[in-house]
């Protein structure tokens, strides 16, 4: 997407940091996303997040000395938007893997109407974030924008707790018809909102480079999932989406390099461009 800052993206947060992954892809400019506190244990780790473009919200649970350094994050954010930057924020406050959108916290809130209070002529744009599952072998991934909040539409004469309820209210009434309503056992339901027939004759073309994919890939997708299953929790899509990006590239060598080593030259550029293909095959079939 081209659209230009100030603005802020308010969104829901149904897959741990994979969602603000997916978002900062869609978009030109940079994207400052506001993450969980406590992931920054200590400088090291502090300064490589930071070099990601993301800073710290830290929370009551994670001790009450830290929640004024989310004076210095927030003073930060306002100052992205001065430079017409963009700034990430999940106004739910808490990940949780599920279809449905849960209350909104008021750190959207107070975030827009300080920027409208320093006169920034800031642009709150909804967006929900929709996965067709969470633990799963290949995904669709369904992400709508709403309409662009302005400072026009909200009564930000003075910033008081009326002021963000009126614009937590019309922050949800647009989030709610960007968010899919689906219950954890409605798998009906949850076809009907993902699926993405193809037709017959893709489905034939596809088909036998969609088993040849999944016989190459199910392996090490199954080790990862074996490594990281009982600890990841609500985190599982994100670790094992990072930890691909670093082993799925090794992992495609390692096999076009013993293609290569019985198939020559041709068997190594097979394999090489070949495993992507027959993986992004069997992606297409999976419904």
């Amino acid at each position: 997407m081209k659209q230009k800052g100030p603005l802020l993206l308010a969104a829901n947060h149904p897959n741990s940091f994979l969602d603000a992954i997916i978002l900062d892809t869609l978009f030109k400019n940079p994207v400052y996303s506001l993450a969980r506190g406590d992931a920054f244990v200590n400088k090291l780790v502090t300064r490589i997040l930071k070099s990601f473009n993301m800073l710290p919200v830290y929370r009551l649970t994670e001790g009450v000395e830290n929640l004024e350094n989310n004076y210095e994050t927030f003073g930060a954010c306002q100052e992205i938007f001065k430079q017409d930057g963009i700034v990430l924020i999940f106004s739910e406050g808490k990940c949780t893997n599920e279809w449905h959108l849960r209350p909104l916290k008021k750190g959207t809130a107070r975030l827009a109407l300080e920027a409208w209070r320093r006169g920034v002529d800031l642009k709150v744009l909804p967006v929900g974030i929709n996965y067709s599952s969470f633990k799963k072998f290949g995904k669709t991934v369904i992400i709508n924008f709403g309409n662009i909040i302005t400072a026009e539409e909200v009564n930000n004469e003075f910033y008081s707790g009326k002021e963000i309820n009126e614009f937590n209210h019309k922050l949800k009434q647009e989030l709610q018809d960007l968010v899919f309503e689906i219950d954890q056992n409605d798998s009906r339901k949850k076809k009907e909102q993902f699926s993405q027939p193809i037709s017959n004759l893709k489905k034939a073309i596809l088909f036998p480079f969609g088993m040849i994919g999944f016989l190459f890939h199910f392996p090490i997708f199954l080790i990862i999932h074996f490594l990281i299953v009982r600890k990841a929790d609500v985190h599982y899509d994100s670790v094992m989406t990072g930890l691909l990006f670093f082993v799925y590239p090794l992992y495609v060598l390692g096999v076009s390099f013993l293609a290569g080593y019985f198939g020559g030259i041709y068997g190594f550029f097979f394999a090489l461009a070949g495993l992507p293909f027959c993986l992004w095959s069997f992606v297409q079939l999976r419904d």
